[in-house]
């Protein structure tokens, strides 16, 4: 948390992450990020990078896992469910909602076409996002070259991710170690 913003209040949590999970729909995690970095100031970019990359490791949805973490840390387990529910609720009933439309609806062309339109802006929401998440290590070379390694074993040569994990691990591990001794 920086050092200018105050430690948000339950109202706060949920609200911010209300925001993120109404905004986002279909893609949260870049509403989250700007959100969390730009306007409320309650993370720097390599903080919510930090936070957000442990949240990838842990089971579960990373953006709930976000929510959940951060919200702990802010406001202990209260904080967690609040900002957890902040994140859910706009989502759960928008699926809701639309899942009694599409019942309807979803055997139209024009419509099926839409949603396919809709799947091409959340991966590029996505990209975005990965991006700006990445910049942080990214401006270190040994960081990025830990990242750059992920991505080859992973996206390229499709290694299970437990197998990235155990192999990534470690490293990111000795490059923070011979950074800070």
């Amino acid at each position: 948390m920086t050092a200018e913003s105050p430690r948000p209040s339950l109202a706060g949590l949920f609200s911010g992450f209300f925001t993120a999970g109404l905004s986002g729909f279909g893609g949260v995690l870049p509403f989250a990020r700007r959100i969390m970095v730009e306007r409320r100031a309650w993370l720097t970019a390599a903080e919510f990078s930090d936070l957000f990359s442990l949240c990838q490791f842990l089971p579960g949805p990373n953006v709930v896992n976000l929510a959940a973490a951060f919200g702990a840390r802010q406001r202990g387990l209260m904080g967690a469910m609040i900002a957890i529910a902040g994140l859910l609720a706009a989502p759960v009933a928008i699926v809701i909602g639309l899942g009694a439309v599409y019942e309807r609806i979803g055997s139209i062309p024009a419509v099926h076409h839409a949603l396919l339109g809709l799947a091409a802006g959340a991966a590029g929401l996505f990209a975005a996002a990965a991006l700006r998440i990445a910049w942080p290590a990214a401006r270190r070379p040994a960081h990025a070259g830990v990242v750059g390694l992920a991505f080859a074993l992973f996206g390229v040569l499709h290694l299970p991710l437990p197998v990235v994990i155990a192999i990534a691990t470690p490293l990111s591990v000795l490059v923070a170690w011979r950074q800070h001794r």
